[in-house]
């Protein structure tokens, strides 16, 4: 069966945006990403999930945690797994998500999944199921299988593109293939497209994302 369309971009496009989006595509769920975080420090998404679930958006929400090289932090330890888990899920709440709504880890680096991360990530994902949410990863397919493995409670949102350089994207007609399609068959969601330049007929015009597919309309959703 086909999946739902998502897409995410950095920072948040615009009420206008979003509107004709909603109205003129079949994109059922936005990335909401979650700040501070560790590797995300803008916060244009926050303080906006009621508005957006009322306009019948579904949500996932992004917490950008440590990471192994490039931008952001680099404490990929157990401990520091525990205090950023607990970061996660005190943002859900003050976001007001229900108890139940899951969240995914943002790991942008590549294979291997091996120590210290994993034991960063199987704190993060302890620490905010201990907290009452949903833990989910966003990890390369190319480890995806070993990342649920070791978290049986996660849901994984897997990455295979064909190319991460920015390239437009024709229509509003976007990916919903099934998740399973990324290569690893437990996937929840799949991004299939990276740095995708779309059109807007409302501001601002052109908008830089990410595509995925997703399982269910509402990632966020127990």
């Amino acid at each position: 069966m086909p999946g739902f369309a998502g897409a995410d971009t950095y920072a948040f496009p615009g009420d206008d945006a979003l509107a004709w989006l909603r109205a003129n595509s079949n994109l059922a769920w936005c990335g909401y990403y979650l700040a501070p975080a560790p590797s995300h420090h803008e916060t244009s998404w926050m303080g906006r999930r009621a508005a957006m679930a009322a306009a019948g958006w579904g949500l996932a929400p992004i917490y950008v945690g440590q990471q192994l090289a490039g931008p952001g932090r680099h404490d990929v330890s157990g401990a520091q797994g525990r205090v950023d888990g607990g970061e996660a899920a005190a943002l859900m709440a003050r976001e007001g998500f229900p108890n139940g709504a899951f969240v995914y880890l943002d790991l942008e680096d590549g294979p291997p999944f091996r120590s210290p991360r994993t034991d960063y990530v199987a704190a993060w994902v302890a620490q905010v199921a201990a907290a009452g949410y949903g833990p989910g990863v966003y990890c390369s397919s190319a480890f995806a299988e070993d990342a649920h493995r070791a978290c049986r409670a996660a849901r994984i949102w897997a990455y295979r593109v064909s190319t991460m350089a920015p390239h437009p994207f024709p229509g509003a007609n976007f990916p919903d293939l099934a998740p399973a399609g990324c290569g690893y068959p437990g996937a929840y969601m799949w991004q299939l497209g990276q740095s995708c330049e779309i059109g807007l007929a409302a501001a601002p015009g052109r908008l830089l994302v990410d595509l995925s597919s997703a399982v269910a309309p509402d990632p966020s959703a127990p």
